[in-house]
C-alpha cells in the first residue's frame, strides 16, 4: 500500500520501559536500543487511532464507508450475503467479512454460540491524560499490592497515553456504562501509590477511555458460507500478546491475496484459514500464569517481582529474554500473491 514511511512517521518515540516503585525510583529499566527483537516496548509503536486514521485515507476513494451503523440480520447462501443495517437500509453482497472486536455482534449473529473465550483474568482501561514533567520517552510501570498495576506511555502528541490492570475477576460484575468501569477503577486503585491519583483525575476527563475483559477469541472456524471473520472478532490475542494491529493486517493480506487465486469463495476462505491458523495458535499461547505472576498481591511478593525485573533488565537476560519473547507473527512468511 505504499504506507511503510507513513506509519514510521507515526511512531510514538518510545524508548524503553522503566519499572518503578511508589517514589517514582527506577527499580529497573530496559532500553530499546539494547533490545535483539521486540521485548516490553517495540521499535516501532503507533497508537490505534492513527493507523486506522491512515488505513482509512488511503482507502476512502476506492471503498464505501458507512458509520454510526451496524448490522442487525445476515441471512446467507451459496450465492451470497443478505443484510439488514440498524437504520433499515437493506443490501447484499457476494461476502460479508466481520472485522470488528472481541465483542463482535455480528459475529454472533453467524456463530451464535461458537466463541468460547479463554479469559485472562484481568481488566484493562486504557486513556490519555495531560503530560507531567516525571513524563518521558521511557514507559513507566508501577505495581502495587492487590494485584493492580497503572503506567504511562509517551505518544506523538504531546500528552501520555495511561493505562490500569487488576488482576483477578472482580471487574465481571462491572457494567457496560463508562461510569460504572471509572468507578470500579476509583475504587481498585484506592490508596495505591506513585502517580495513582493523578491518572485517576485525568481519566475522569478523558474523552477516549477504553476498559475491557481480557479475554481471546477460541472458535473452530472462521467462516461459515460467504461469511468470515477477520482480526480480533476472529481470533482476539489480547494486548498480553502485543501482535492485535500485526495480525489483523497479515490476515487482511493473507484474505485478499487468497481471494485473487481463485474464483472460488469457499477455497479461498478455507485458503485464508489454513495459511494464518498456525501463528494464530502460537500468538494465542500466552499462559494465563503470566498476567498472574507480573501482578502479586503481598508486599513481598511486588519486592520479589522487582527483583527480577532488575535480574531482566540486565544486559546479558535482556537480550536472551527479548529474542524469546520476539512474538510468532515476526516469523511468519507473508505468501506471495503476485
Amino acid at each position: 500500500m505504499g504506507l511503510e514511511q507513513a506509519v514510521k512517521d507515526l511512531n510514538t518515540g518510545e524508548t524503553g520501559l522503566a519499572w518503578v516503585d511508589e517514589d517514582n525510583r527506577t527499580a529497573a529499566q530496559i532500553d530499546l536500543s539494547g533490545l535483539d527483537g521486540d521485548g516490553p516496548t517495540a521499535e516501532l509503536e503507533v497508537l490505534r487511532g492513527d493507523l486506522a486514521r491512515l488505513l482509512y485515507e488511503a482507502s476512502s476513494a476506492d471503498a464505501f464507508y458507512r458509520f454510526g451503523d451496524r448490522i442487525v440480520s445476515v441471512v446467507h447462501d451459496e450465492a451470497g450475503v443478505s443484510v439488514v443495517f440498524e437504520n433499515g437500509d437493506e443490501d447484499r453482497f457476494d461476502l460479508l467479512i466481520i472485522a470488528e472486536g472481541v465483542g463482535s455482534r455480528t459475529r454472533e449473529l453467524v456463530f451464535p454460540g461458537e466463541n468460547q473465550p479463554r479469559r485472562m483474568d484481568m481488566a484493562c482501561a486504557f486513556f490519555t491524560v495531560p503530560r507531567a514533567p516525571t513524563d518521558s520517552q521511557t514507559a513507566r510501570w508501577y505495581n502495587a499490592v492487590g494485584g493492580r498495576s497503572a503506567g504511562v506511555r509517551p505518544d506523538n502528541r504531546g500528552t501520555t497515553r495511561a493505562f490500569f490492570n487488576v488482576h483477578g475477576r472482580s471487574h465481571l460484575g462491572v457494567g457496560n456504562s463508562v461510569a460504572e468501569q471509572k468507578a470500579f477503577l476509583r475504587a481498585s486503585f484506592d490508596g495505591a501509590g506513585w502517580e495513582v491519583p493523578r491518572l485517576l483525575a485525568g481519566m475522569e476527563a478523558a474523552e477516549d477511555f477504553w476498559f475491557d475483559d481480557l479475554r481471546q477469541v477460541k472458535i473452530d472456524r472462521w467462516s461459515n458460507g460467504p461469511v468470515v471473520l477477520l482480526g480480533d472478532a476472529a481470533w482476539c490475542v489480547t494486548p498480553l500478546g502485543g501482535v492485535g494491529a500485526s495480525l489483523a493486517l497479515i490476515g487482511a493480506y493473507v484474505l485478499a491475496g487468497e481471494l485473487t487465486k481463485t474464483d472460488s469463495i469457499a477455497a479461498a476462505l478455507a485458503a485464508y484459514e489454513y495459511v494464518l491458523r498456525p501463528v494464530v495458535k502460537k500468538s494465542q499461547s500466552v499462559p494465563k500464569l503470566v498476567p498472574r505472576l507480573v501482578h502479586p498481591r503481598s508486599r513481598t511478593g511486588v519486592r520479589i517481582l522487582r527483583a527480577v525485573q532488575r535480574l531482566v533488565a540486565t544486559p546479558f537476560i535482556s537480550k536472551r529474554a527479548a529474542k524469546a519473547l520476539t512474538p510468532a507473527v515476526q516469523s511468519f512468511t507473508l505468501p506471495d500473491y503476485r
